[in-house]
């Protein structure tokens, strides 16, 4: 059985397709392909079936990750299913952990920012929906300096159930 990952935002077109590009790539890379599985979703589905935003696609593409994506809202009774629940911010934590059915799912859920060891006490992916490019570049680096850190976390756990 796979691993399961799910990465959440509020739209699900901006901050978490990035992270679930970014990823599964480092899944790619790591051999772990089958292994760890990564879907993303939102908070809210008012983009449910639209396409990432052209800004993130445009950076994810520029930096070598793939840029498909249809956006979809989070359903609580995913949490049986999944392993863990990654969040972009702290208003995603709180909503998702309220959705959780019981306490064992709530503990499923998790700041990305957690997983960099450089982040320091400021744990948000800021939404980069209303800003420039650049706010999508410095989303993309914050989920990047995470990414590798959450592949260590969860790569033993991952590979026990390959075995």
């Amino acid at each position: 059985m796979a691993y399961r990952v799910c990465f959440v935002c509020t739209g699900n077109i901006c901050r978490s397709p990035m992270a679930e590009s970014v990823f599964r790539s480092r899944i790619v890379e790591a051999g772990l392909d089958g292994v760890v599985e990564t879907d993303s979703a939102g908070t809210d589905g008012w983009h449910a079936g639209d396409g990432a935003d052209p800004r993130a696609v445009a950076v994810l593409e520029e930096n070598g990750y793939a840029g498909d994506h249809t956006a979809r809202r989070f359903d609580p009774s995913w949490f049986g299913r999944l392993d863990l629940v990654i969040v972009l911010d702290t208003s995603h934590l709180r909503t998702l952990r309220r959705l959780a059915p019981t306490q064992r799912d709530a503990d499923k859920v998790r700041l990305l920012r957690s997983y960099d060891p450089g982040a320091g006490d400021d744990l948000d992916v800021p939404d980069p929906y209303y800003g420039e490019t650049d706010d999508f570049s410095t989303c993309l680096e914050m989920v990047e300096a995470a990414s590798d850190g959450l592949l260590s976390s969860i790569r033993e756990q991952a590979e026990g159930r390959a075995a």
